[in-house]
C-alpha cells in the first residue's frame, strides 16, 4: 500500500516541470521530488544489485530495464558520470549508481517499475 501512495504521489510530482538539466540534457531533475527523468520525461531508476560505478543488469534484465546510454562524447557533470558497460558502451550513472528506464512505464510520469522485485528505485537527486 505504502508504494501505491509514493508511486500516486510521484506520478503527480514528475509533469513536465524541470528544476534542470544534466549531462548535456540527457537526464532532467524534476522541480517537485527531485525524480530523475531521460530527456523525454521518462523515469528513471537504480538496481539494488548493481554496484558503484558497475551495471549488473544484462541481457534479459536489459531488455526490460533499457540501460541510458550516453552519447559518443559526453561528458558528465556534478554527481552524474559515466560506467562503461561490457559491450563498450557508455551508460549515465548518478551518484555512482547506473540509470535505467523500464518498458512499462509508457509515458511521462509513469512510475510502474519502482518497487519491483523489491530491488528497482525511482532514482531521486
Amino acid at each position: 500500500m505504502r508504494i501505491m501512495i509514493a508511486a500516486a504521489i510521484m506520478a503527480a510530482a514528475i509533469p513536465f516541470a524541470y528544476a534542470q538539466d544534466h549531462a548535456g540534457g540527457a537526464i532532467k531533475v524534476a522541480a517537485e521530488g527531485g525524480v530523475l527523468t531521460d530527456s523525454k520525461g521518462m523515469t528513471l531508476y537504480t538496481f539494488d544489485r548493481d554496484e558503484a560505478g558497475t551495471s549488473n543488469c544484462y541481457d534479459t534484465c536489459a531488455t526490460n530495464w533499457p540501460p541510458l546510454t550516453a552519447d559518443a562524447g559526453a561528458q558528465p557533470d556534478g554527481d552524474f558520470t559515466l560506467v562503461e558497460r561490457t559491450d563498450g558502451s557508455m551508460q549515465w550513472a548518478y551518484k555512482g549508481k547506473p540509470l535505467y528506464l523500464w518498458t512499462k512505464d509508457t509515458k511521462p510520469g509513469d512510475v510502474t517499475g519502482d518497487g519491483v522485485n523489491d530491488v528497482w528505485h525511482i532514482a531521486v537527486e
